[in-house]
């Protein structure tokens, strides 16, 4: 992986609630042509766009030469508005992709997502047209309500710990195991939900995963 930072500039894109806060990442050396956006785990669990688990998946991005941007939703931050359980922020979500797709034209899009964000990207997910969806740790009961028995369209990976008390790794498996043709799913042994002592693993199942499709495609 590299080890060269990316350069960072602090954004501010307008949304449906009013102003959101971004952080945009872009690698030293950026290849092909894929843009993506991150979203953090629950704002009223102290969820932010820094949360560490984020910033993995932000450089795992980085890694693979593409832009990334991740963001506060509203209430958060210097983000206006307030909580507005999942669909503002799917609302938000859609807004900052707006501005990627306006920032970086002709560039496909990666969704990616921790925890309640993990909900939201595929909330978001369904009426966008990523080329991949990655979540982490989703929120599946709260995710499986608002999908409403659909699934997004594109490919879709979920990476859940084992070990996790937050979102049972069981009730991941079995909402998985009722899907048609659903994710793809990668259980990681002895790993809690925040994935601590753990990213570095993250980093690397996430870029192994999209090196191995991207090769295939």
């Amino acid at each position: 992986m590299s080890s060269t930072a990316p350069s960072r500039d602090a954004l501010t894109i307008n949304g449906p609630a009013g102003r959101i806060e971004a952080l945009l990442e872009v690698p030293q050396e950026p290849a092909g042509r894929r843009v993506a956006v991150l979203c953090h785990p629950h704002p009223q669990h102290q969820g932010t766009m820094t949360n560490k688990v984020v910033h993995s998946l932000s450089r795992s991005m980085n890694d693979l030469g593409m832009p990334a941007v991740r963001f506060n939703f509203r209430g958060v931050g210097a983000s206006e508005g307030i909580f507005a359980d999942g669909v503002g922020e799917t609302e938000d979500t859609l807004a900052v992709i707006d501005w990627a797709a306006g920032k970086f034209p002709d560039h496909e899009l990666c969704l990616l997502g921790f925890s309640f964000g993990g909900m939201v990207a595929a909330c978001a997910a369904l009426s966008t047209l990523p080329v991949q969806l990655i979540t982490v740790a989703p929120a599946a009961t709260r995710m499986a309500g608002l999908l409403d028995d659909r699934q997004p369209e594109c490919p879709w990976l979920i990476v859940q710990g084992e070990a996790d008390d937050v979102v049972p790794c069981e009730e991941i498996v079995a909402w998985v195991n009722g899907l048609a043709p659903g994710p793809e799913l990668v259980v990681v042994p002895d790993t809690g939900h925040f994935f601590h002592g753990r990213l570095t693993k993250l980093r690397e199942i996430v870029v192994s995963h999209l090196v191995a499709q991207w090769e295939v495609a």
